[in-house]
């Protein structure tokens, strides 16, 4: 497809992807920024603050480990998120695997009953307090242990596989949570096995992540718009789930939360994968979403270092900054989630979008 030059153009980078394996350890958040600037913008942004740059690209990891250039980098984002659109998401990913096996191995087994698992936001506040409280409650070992089975379980999705996730369920003290263990481990819910046994459920974070970003460059673009991404390895699974969503021409709209919908067909029109050595657009992304992902390194106390993080958060404005994190604040979860179709947005991904592309 030919680059659409009057279109407007978001530049992507995005941090912490471990695919389908997000209970990796060194990287807890994964996220992704996206913003609208020219390359020529970028360019003019960079030279501005970083004059004496030597190194071949901009590149936030080398940048923040030096003292000297935290203002200047703290500036240099003040002005991205004071004067282009733009949009952060991230996401811990422990949490999301917590509601990925809520979703897929506890929601089965209520929706076969006829409850409606989903009303306000109540998947998220049971994985908040799994997340939050399950080690001590079902015990810290067997409680990790069930979620290597979890992930497991969705990979292989295989008998064996199934069996042992069911085993590590028993081996947890589930009856002290059995609204949430029950299913799998006092009833082996087949209903709840079929749906992990799907080829469309999958715990790679990267829709997710998407998800979020897409929703928010939809409402700040006027008209067709386009995107632009580093060609690392990693925004490979990106670069195909884009251009999915742009593929998708069925006409649908969900409600995510009091915030936050998507609709299809998309406004996004052409994604396409540069250089970032080329890009000094990308290059800022890739500082945007450095430093998110360093300030929630931060701020749960998992690294030390770098730009001050509540510094850093304060220049963000409400609608610039989405996160998935757990939170015990029920109420608040119940009112943001109030009315939303979570049932209905699950299965129309995974029926859609996760897996292997359709032929």
């Amino acid at each position: 497809m030919s680059k659409s030059t009057d279109a407007e153009c978001f530049r992507i980078d995005e941090s912490g992807y471990t695919g389908y394996d997000i209970l990796n350890s060194d990287q807890r958040f994964q996220g992704a920024s996206a913003v609208a600037i020219s390359d020529e913008e970028a360019a003019r942004l960079i030279k501005e603050y970083f004059p004496r740059l030597q190194a071949p690209e901009l590149k936030y990891r080398s940048l923040s480990r030096r003292k000297s250039n935290h203002q200047r980098l703290l500036s240099l984002q003040r002005d991205l998120l004071t004067q282009y659109k733009s949009v952060t998401y991230i996401c811990d990913k422990h949490y999301l695997l917590v509601l990925m096996f809520v979703d897929y191995a506890v929601e089965p087994f209520y929706y076969e009953r006829g409850m409606n698992f989903y009303a306000d936001g109540q998947n998220y506040a049971m994985a908040s307090l799994l997340t939050l409280a399950g080690p001590s409650l079902l015990g810290q070992p067997a409680f990790d242990n069930l979620l290597i089975a979890f992930q497991n379980a969705v990979k292989e999705k295989t008998p064996p596989a199934l069996k042992t996730l069911v085993k590590a369920a028993r081996a947890t003290q589930w009856s002290e949570f059995p609204e949430a263990l029950g299913p799998l481990a006092q009833f082996a819910a087949p209903e709840c096995l079929k749906a992990l046994a799907n080829p469309g459920v999958d715990t790679d974070a990267a829709l997710v992540v998407l998800q979020s970003l897409i929703s928010r460059m939809e409402v700040m673009s006027d008209g067709p718009y386009r995107v632009e991404h580093d060609q690392s390895k990693n925004l490979l699974r990106y670069n195909e789930l884009l251009q999915r969503f742009i593929d998708h021409d069925q006409d649908i709209e969900f409600r995510q939360t009091q915030i936050a919908s998507i609709k299809f067909p998309l406004k996004l029109t052409e994604v396409t994968q540069v250089d970032s050595k080329a890009s000094p657009a990308v290059q800022l992304a890739d500082v945007m979403i450095g430093a998110a992902i360093e300030a929630a390194n931060n701020m749960t106390g998992l690294r030390s270092g770098g730009l001050d993080p509540e510094i850093l958060m304060s220049l963000y404005a409400e609608n610039q900054f989405i996160h998935l994190m757990p939170s015990i604040d029920f109420e608040e979860q119940r009112r943001f989630r109030e009315g939303t179709q979570a049932s209905e947005v699950i299965d129309y991904f995974a029926a859609n979008f996760f897996g292997p592309p359709k032929v």
